[in-house]
């Protein structure tokens, strides 16, 4: 695959806790620039990135971010708050708590209403597959189908461990077919980028991409 055809499949992230104006900007030129699928930055960005950049700027941010475990209607006021702020895509964080207590009613219904107030915005389901067990991601597989969502997302990047090729082929056989896949967490080389596209990700989330990807470009 060419490297410039993997733009399109990046959620051009930058989530740490310290990052500034300056390196959310950098990163929303360089999305435009290299039309990235869409840039994923903290919800305290997302007014201004729309503001500065315009609609031309497909905008992600993150609810219930990283650890998942707020409430449900504290991720209900997150999500109003980025959709009436410009944000096109919203990554929410599940309870994991809830799915190690054997609840996932309550995991089906905070999806579900989360979707319900983002009908017109892209809503992806982050599971952090890292803490879960083989059956619970199954079952995930199939609430996150039910609810309606658009992806479900191996990680947030923030856990013990990202995204690994045998989860997106469980994915694969498990969710409904509305349902995407977005692989993130540790993706860090043009290898990874490749090889998760070419498993069935339609989106990569990666801090890196660009800087790969360009590098890559200019080897050739």
């Amino acid at each position: 695959m060419n490297p410039s055809e993997l733009f399109p499949y990046i959620d051009h992230t930058q989530l740490k806790a310290y990052c500034t104006w300056e390196d959310i900007a950098a990163l929303c030129q360089e999305s435009l620039a290299f039309h990235t699928a869409s840039v994923c930055i903290p919800p305290s960005y997302v007014a201004r990135a729309h503001n500065t950049f315009g609609p031309s700027l497909n905008i992600c941010t993150v609810i219930g971010f990283p650890l998942g475990y707020s409430t449900t209607e504290s991720k209900l006021r997150e999500a109003e708050s980025a959709i009436n702020d410009g944000a096109s895509e919203l990554d929410m964080v599940i309870n994991i708590g809830d799915v190690k207590n054997g609840d996932f009613k309550r995991v089906y219904e905070e999806i579900l209403a989360i979707r319900k107030i983002s009908t017109e915005q892209i809503l992806k389901v982050i599971i952090e597959t890292c803490y879960l067990t083989e059956a619970e991601k199954i079952r995930l597989c199939e609430i996150v189908t039910k609810a309606g969502a658009d992806y479900i997302k191996t990680s947030t990047g923030f856990g013990t461990g990202g995204a690994v090729m045998e989860d997106i082929l469980l994915f694969k056989e498990h969710i409904g077919p509305s349902v995407k896949i977005k692989a993130a967490g540790g993706i860090r080389t043009l290898e990874d980028l490749e090889a998760f596209v070419e498993a069935g990700c339609s989106r990569i989330g990666t801090s890196s991409a660009v800087k790969l990807l360009c590098s890559s470009a200019v080897e050739e």
